[in-house]
């Protein structure tokens, strides 16, 4: 798996050009959502994700701060992705049968 190191210590892209903390799987936009969803300080990512180092999370926040237009683009295009998923399945015959039941 070819691996592209970048000028931040603990992150580098993957073979899809995806930035991830080195050593690990995650991404640098799961950590980004992570914050923003739920307000957490790096002290709380890392207390979540106790195999990153403080070091790991503080370089992939400088990252994305650093690509901010870029990554908050791919989260948009995310968000638009679920978004329809779920309109596809707002018709699914499991959500039907619950709603018959009053389920949902």
């Amino acid at each position: 798996m070819p691996i592209v190191e970048t000028r931040y210590e603990h992150v580098i892209l993957n073979e899809k050009e995806v930035p991830i903390i080195a050593g690990t799987n995650m991404k640098v936009i799961e950590l980004v959502l992570e914050k923003t969803a739920y307000g957490w300080s790096a002290e709380e990512l890392q207390f979540q994700h106790p195999y990153l180092t403080l070091g790991q999370i503080h370089s992939a926040l400088a990252y994305y701060w650093d690509h901010k237009e870029e990554l908050d683009r791919d989260i948009e295009q995310r968000l638009e992705f679920v978004d329809k998923l779920q309109r596809k399945e707002k018709n699914s015959p499991l959500v039907s049968r619950l709603k018959a039941k009053g389920l949902i």
